[in-house]
């Protein structure tokens, strides 16, 4: 729902899913990775005012964690009064047990 706007923020763990996902695109095309970090970072910024309208992730099936998808990948978001915090960034094909037992 729009009206309420919030911050946005990365935690570590996300931020090295992006790196390590842009650093894969780059070996074969960085014109591609920067394409696809502009588009990420526009994504997440979106999220300060739509922060709702990602699904809830059905792994975990609480209702403040949320998940849009860019391009191949699950960006995974917590909504806290104030703020959207990103906890991953991860491929749409990646076991996310693995992830969920990183925290």
């Amino acid at each position: 729902m729009a009206g309420r706007t919030r911050s946005v923020a990365w935690t570590s763990l996300a931020r090295d899913g992006l790196d390590e996902v842009l650093e894969y695109i780059t070996e074969d095309s960085p014109e591609a990775a920067e394409k696809v970090l502009e588009v990420v970072l526009g994504v997440a910024e979106s999220l300060s005012v739509f922060s709702e309208r990602g699904r809830v992730v059905p792994e975990v099936r609480d209702r403040s964690i949320r998940e849009v998808f860019v391009y191949s990948y699950r960006l995974i978001y917590e909504l806290t009064s104030s703020e959207v915090r990103v906890l991953a960034f991860i491929h749409g094909a990646r076991d996310f047990d693995r992830w969920l037992r990183s925290l």
